[in-house]
């Protein structure tokens, strides 16, 4: 669908307006200048037909503008990735007629960058022509898109037709999608070398589940010898940690997950830690979940496993943002606790920064035992702690404001002691050592066979 084309004047037209105008103002002012109403007045007259002999050409030029016999297709993915280029295609497909030389822009939607754009082209009669392009996103959730817009010139180059093709598009932005790929190096076989050495340090028990060739990062002590002297080869046995267990996320979405931490949302943090941990936890052969809540619950997935597993948990969560509200927490683990009678990992993503929220937390912790094993997961907040460490000898303002910064540190290590004297596991990390402390956390539990 195309919508009608209309003229926009080029910088061609504002100087041939110029060079006929500029001299009649002249003209006019010296008349003035010089009290002879006389003066000038052939010159006067001679420039205005000028003028208007402008203004007829401007308009023929404009009226007998080239229709463009073009259609325009958008080639988007239905789901992009946060912050990443995706790339996108427009084809134009022109009809009978001359080569076109276009000016082509994407109005895309609110809260995405279009990168390498306006694009300019040159089409072929009877053929197709690409332009490639990429779409950065900078929020998740449903956007549509907007218009393109095609610019060329008439035949005079007075003016620039320009054409707005409505087509409407509806896409999802999902969490950053190409980072969760390149995560999945975690399920490769240095995974179980990292369990192997947990369950060796740890004293766990896991499940035998083949025998194979040795590899460098194997214990030797899990050598199979008769194994090994039937084949020829240096044979382990591998084992599995147990499977089918259930994980259930609870993203608190208040007020203060909609801080920042090294200049990305923490919510944005909390729900990329969720879907990498889930990745794992679902290729591992465990059953994952999902609880939003801030005054209320938000979103719900029950835990569930397999192959469409990862995709209910981003399509649940994908849209999800934080609001200036204070969370329920009480009420929203009372629900939790009530659609989920096996006992499971619950892994809370939260920031507590007052005493009234803290001594809640507290209480749903205990609430939370011994029927599920709560997990509580807060950012430490590196500008805090870098405010704190500024140099002892500091003087004035500096040393107030250190004194300040290291007393609401000192009271975020109390809340975090206090949670796990309540009986939570506690992670609490920068920003770059979540992922990996969340699956040191995630294997501890399977290993020790806490669930």
């Amino acid at each position: 669908m195309t919508a009608n084309a209309w003229p926009v004047p080029t910088q061609r037209l504002v100087r041939l307006a110029a060079a006929g105008l500029l001299p009649a103002v002249a003209a006019g002012g010296w008349a003035l200048a010089t009290h002879d109403a006389q003066a000038g007045g052939p010159a006067v007259s001679a420039l205005i037909a000028l003028d208007v002999a402008v203004i007829l050409v401007a308009l023929a030029d404009a009226l007998t503008h080239r229709h463009l016999a073009i259609d325009v297709a958008r080639h988007c993915p239905p789901v992009l990735s946060v912050g990443r280029s995706n790339p996108v295609q427009l084809v134009l497909t022109q009809g009978q007629g001359p080569p076109v030389s276009l000016a082509v822009r994407d109005e895309a939607a609110q809260d995405i960058d279009v990168e390498a754009m306006p694009a300019w082209v040159s089409t072929t009669p009877n053929a197709h022509t690409v332009v490639r392009y990429a779409y950065r996103p900078e929020r998740r959730g449903e956007r549509r898109l907007g218009r393109v817009w095609l610019r060329w010139p008439t035949r005079l180059g007075l003016w620039q037709q320009q054409r707005g093709d409505p087509l409407d598009q509806t896409i999802r932005v999902y969490p950053d999608l190409m980072a969760l790929r390149a995560r999945q190096s975690w399920l490769a076989p240095g995974r179980d070398a990292t369990a192997a050495r947990l369950q060796r340090k740890l004293g766990g028990q896991a499940e035998f589940e083949r025998l194979r060739e040795y590899n460098q990062d194997d214990d030797v002590r899990r050598i199979d010898w008769r194994a090994t002297a039937r084949r020829r080869a240096l044979m382990v046995r591998q084992y599995q940690l147990e499977r089918d267990q259930r994980i259930v996320f609870a993203l608190e979405m208040g007020r203060w997950m909609t801080a920042e931490s090294a200049g990305v949302p923490v919510f944005d943090r909390a729900l990329n830690a969720t879907l990498r941990l889930g990745q794992l936890a679902i290729q591992s052969g465990d059953q994952v979940g999902l609880l939003a809540f801030d005054d209320q619950v938000r979103a719900w997935l029950a835990p569930q496993g397999g192959a469409g597993a990862m995709r209910q948990l981003v399509r649940s969560a994908f849209d999800l943002h934080p609001s200036l509200v204070e969370p329920d927490y009480e009420s929203s683990v009372a629900t939790l606790r009530t659609r989920l009678p096996r006992r499971s990992l619950v892994v809370l993503f939260t920031q507590v920064h007052d005493a009234a929220r803290r001594d809640e937390l507290v209480r749903v912790i205990r609430a939370l035992q011994p029927q599920h094993l709560p997990v509580v997961v807060s950012l430490r907040d590196e500008s805090l702690e870098a405010l704190a460490a500024v140099a002892p000898w500091a003087e004035g303002d500096a040393l107030f404001v250190r004194g300040a910064a290291a007393s609401h540190v000192l009271e975020r290590e109390r809340m975090v002691a206090e949670f796990r004297q309540a009986g939570a596991i506690v992670v609490h990390e920068r920003a770059d050592a979540l992922d990996s402390a969340l699956v040191q956390r995630y294997l501890d539990v399977k290993v020790r066979q806490l669930l």
